[in-house]
This record gives C-alpha cells, structure tokens and sequence, in this order.
C-alpha cells in the first residue's frame, strides 16, 4: 500500500511539474524564496501591535515564533528519520522534471509547507476577531506550497502532510497561547 501511494505519489508530482513554463520561472522562484516574504512577516508583526497593546502583541509574538520553531525541529527529526529523496535527487527523475533548485536534504515532508501554514493558522486565528479580512492570509502558503512543487524539490505528498503538521502545531499552540494568556484579555 506504502509503494502504491508513493508510485501515485510519484505520478502525480511529475504531471504537475511538467504543467511548469519556462516564462513563469523566475516568479516561481521568487515565491520560493523565504527572504522574499519578509515583508509579508513584518506585516504580520505589525498587525499584532495596531491590534493589541503592547504586552499581549508581544506575548502572541512569542507563541507564533515558539510555534514556528518547533514546526522546524519537528521537521528536520522526520527529514532525518525517513531519508526520502528530493525528487530533484532522484536519478530516474532528473531527466524527467523541470529543476529549478537543487537543495540536497530530504523531502519528507515539506519545511516551507509546514512553516507557511503554522504562521498562517496561528495568525488567522490569533487575529480573525479584529481583522475579519485575515483569512487572506491562507493564499501565502498555498503559493508557497505549489511554488516547492514547480521548482521541483516536493512531492504533493510532502506538502499535505506538511500542512497538516503545520496547522496541528499551530492549533496546539494557539491553545496553549489562549490558556496562558488569560491575563492579557
């Protein structure tokens, strides 16, 4: 069964990675790039401080950094326990797909995907009653996700488990940022 969901798995990257053109690279890349984004964090830094006063903007700053580095360690201890191959690593695939990035860790599963959506969640959810337009927010890692895809280092199935694990640390803390915050409300 394992093997089948990898095959398909498989399949399934290679049709979308081929639907890649040629004049939409370097956009795609740029989307894939973290430091790109910084804007979009500093963004979400300063919504915290238009929407709360200082103390709690930060004590919610805290559990979204908290969140997101957890979500990383969690990350690299799977990468390093499943050992799969990026697909851009994969010698059967090279001639196969559209690389555009060549990182040499493992797949398994998607950091950027896990990343992107546990700030995300936390955000929307830290921020849905001041600011109702927040769930905007959700289009950043999507982009980010397909972009790990077109660029060639992700299977779909790294970037929905990475979602997964992403929004499960987001809601964990969040509820842990609820608990603990009651003083600040």
């Amino acid at each position: 069964m394992l093997e089948q969901l990898k095959h398909w798995d498989r399949e399934l990257f290679v049709y979308l990675n081929s639907l890649g053109i040629e004049a939409y690279d370097e956009f795609w890349i740029g989307v894939t790039t973290v430091q790109n984004w910084i804007p979009l964090y500093i963004a979400i830094i300063l919504l915290y401080f238009t929407a709360f006063y200082w103390k709690k903007a930060v004590f919610a700053g805290l559990f979204l950094v908290a969140s997101v580095l957890s979500t990383f360690f969690f990350t690299n201890i799977v990468k390093n326990f499943f050992l799969r191959l990026r697909p851009n690593n994969e010698p059967e695939l090279v001639d196969v797909i559209r690389i555009l990035q060549t990182p040499e860790n493992y797949s398994f599963f998607s950091g950027h995907s896990a990343s992107s959506m546990v700030v995300a969640t936390f955000v929307v959810l830290s921020l849905k009653e001041k600011y109702p337009w927040i769930w905007v927010t959700f289009l950043w890692p999507v982009l980010f996700m397909l972009s790990r895809i077109y660029v060639g280092v992700h299977y779909p199935g790294d970037i929905i488990v990475g979602a997964l694990v992403g929004v499960t640390f987001a809601l964990i803390f969040y509820w842990i940022y609820q608990r603990s915050g009651k003083r600040f409300i």
